[in-house]
């Protein structure tokens, strides 16, 4: 059988259709498909793919056993590295990880290995097995975990199979962090995915408290001190949003990207008046930045009615940070792309409403410290867009709360924690740390790794202490 050189199509939405509704894009393989996609993996005796993710599954044992259609063992095996397959499946940029690394991809397109997760998550969540709760010795040792995002949920699980009683103490009101504030429903369902997730890791036996604001309501100190627990990981992540300081941001009708995907997907504003948060979004919406956040952002206003979307970044296409399946599905959706341009100032009416952006031409120049070619402005080639919303979409900063109420943690200049790379151990005895609210913003995967790190070396510490 002649081997096939091109992953299986993942059926979708038709683009005009799905461009007015929040319904998922990805349909999913279905069990044929997903069979033929697996028999495209060599079975490498040295998988490379492993090397590129971040919580080392087992990628061709589980992709092996897809072959045989033996899905059960296959989401076992997926489970023993992955605490969210389901999640990872749809949102981890696989293309720079393990599926950069596919030997397939030197002479064709590399196996669909996000695609093969999704199925196998998918497929056990369809089941509804129940879950049984972890038995925890009466002595078991204690963990809080600041931050129910990817990190905090993932350090919390693997804890918790060690035998530790971990609660996770969590700011907003429903569980998920960012998998629950910042990704549109169209890309990651809600109801289906990420709250049967959360739900399955509390059947296990994690304590998860909401509306818990570490550094108002408690601090760290009080956590390992009147409040009993051992060890404390904080991955409250990076949820504090960067403006471009330029005139006109303080306008009606400017949005920073949190607020927008907040209010739309925590919040259900896109469900409004069903759900009591409605959203003010114009007829020409312009987004900056070029990030997976920008193309959820511009993808969610068309959703909401807009007529004329825009992505402006100061770059060109082939430095865009968004993933190119992101970058395909919003031109597919008619975003229209504004690129080498940066805005100068956003413009309002006698009202205080935007009703223009000007923006500036920009050419590459040299290579930057980032390794991209730096954009240069063309001296004389301003020009203004008519657009009614402005959202900005340039990336995020850590929210300093836990850490300005924590003594002798250390942070760097930016304030961000610092925290070992291998151990995540920050500066401040038995307090470890994770994810973006360590590195900055990064992907849900590493955040993941981080917390998988974190839970070894908590192991190891709380070992060492009982001792």
């Amino acid at each position: 059988m002649a081997l096939v050189m091109t992953k299986h199509k993942m059926p979708e939405q038709d683009p005009q259709v799905r461009a007015r509704n929040f319904q998922e894009v990805a349909l999913g393989y279905d069990e044929e498909t997903a069979v033929a996609e697996a028999n495209r993996c060599l079975g490498c005796k040295v998988p490379k793919c492993r090397q590129g993710c971040p919580v080392q599954v087992n990628i061709p044992a589980f992709i092996g056993k897809i072959k045989e259609r033996d899905f059960d063992e296959a989401i076992r095996i997926v489970k023993e590295s992955n605490s969210l397959p389901a999640v990872c499946g749809r949102v981890c940029p696989q293309e720079n990880q393990c599926e950069k690394h596919c030997v397939m991809g030197i002479k064709g397109e590399p196996v669909g290995i996000g695609r093969l997760e999704r199925f196998v998550a998918d497929y056990q969540l369809a089941k509804n097995e129940e879950i049984k709760p972890i038995q925890f010795a009466e002595d078991a040792q204690k963990v809080a975990v600041i931050g129910a995002g990817p990190s905090g949920l993932s350090c919390a699980g693997d804890l918790a199979k060690l035998g530790y009683k971990v609660t996770i103490f969590e700011a907003l009101h429903v569980a998920g962090g960012v998998l629950s504030y910042g990704i549109p429903e169209f890309r990651l369902p809600k109801e289906k995915i990420v709250k049967r997730e959360v739900e399955n890791l509390q059947k296990l036996g994690v304590t998860i408290e909401v509306n818990a604001i570490a550094g108002r309501l408690f601090t760290v100190d009080e956590l390992l001190g009147e409040m009993g627990f051992d060890a404390v990981y904080v991955g409250t992540g990076a949820g504090l949003p960067h403006f471009m300081h330029i005139p006109g941001e303080n306008l009606n009708g400017v949005y920073s990207s949190n607020e927008f995907l907040t209010r739309c997907n925590l919040m259900k504003a896109y469900d409004f008046p069903n759900h009591a948060t409605p959203i003010a979004i114009g007829k020409n919406v312009a987004v900056v930045g070029g990030g997976n956040v920008a193309m959820d952002a511009a993808r969610t206003s068309l959703r909401l009615g807009a007529e004329n979307v825009y992505i402006v970044y100061r770059r060109s296409e082939a430095e865009l940070p968004a993933r190119a399946e992101e970058v395909h599905h919003a031109k597919e959706e008619g975003i229209q792309f504004k690129l080498l341009n940066n805005p100068v100032e956003i413009l309002g009416d006698e009202q205080g409403w935007v009703k223009g952006l000007r923006c500036i031409r920009m050419e590459l120049g040299e290579p930057d410290a980032s390794g991209r070619r730096r954009p240069v402005a063309v001296e004389g080639s301003e020009f203004e867009l008519a657009v009614d919303t402005v959202i900005m979409a340039i990336g995020n900063g850590p929210n300093p709360i836990v850490a300005s109420t924590t003594p002798g943690m250390d942070t760097n200049k930016r304030g961000n924690i610092i925290a070992d790379e291998e151990t995540c151990a920050t500066t401040k005895e038995g307090v470890f740390a994770g994810g973006d609210i360590v590195t900055g913003a990064a992907t849900v995967i590493l955040a993941m790794g981080a917390g998988k790190k974190a839970a070894a070396a908590i192991d190891e510490y709380l070992k060492a202490k009982k001792q």
